[in-house]
């Protein structure tokens, strides 16, 4: 994730090297499926478990995640 074309040219390269050019579409495979999970979640004001509350309060408060409409527990 990001916008350096150079460093992400060789982090492909190093993938294709080390694991071959399948893990890297199946990488890329999985890193899709997981930001799309994340935006229906998102999308649908899908709660956060109970359990993670209090482990992502601080990173909640960086992005201003509470501030979301969806955003009614806690």
């Amino acid at each position: 994730m990001g916008d350096d074309g150079v460093k992400l040219a060789e982090t492909r390269s190093a993938v294709v090297d080390a694991l071959g050019p399948e893990a890297l579409v199946d990488s890329c495979g999985v890193a899709a499926t997981f930001n799309a999970i994340d935006r229906v979640a998102d999308a649908t004001g899908i709660p956060i478990d109970e359990k993670r509350i209090a482990v992502t309060a601080d990173l909640r408060d960086r992005l201003g995640i509470d501030r979301f409409p969806s955003r009614s527990q806690e």
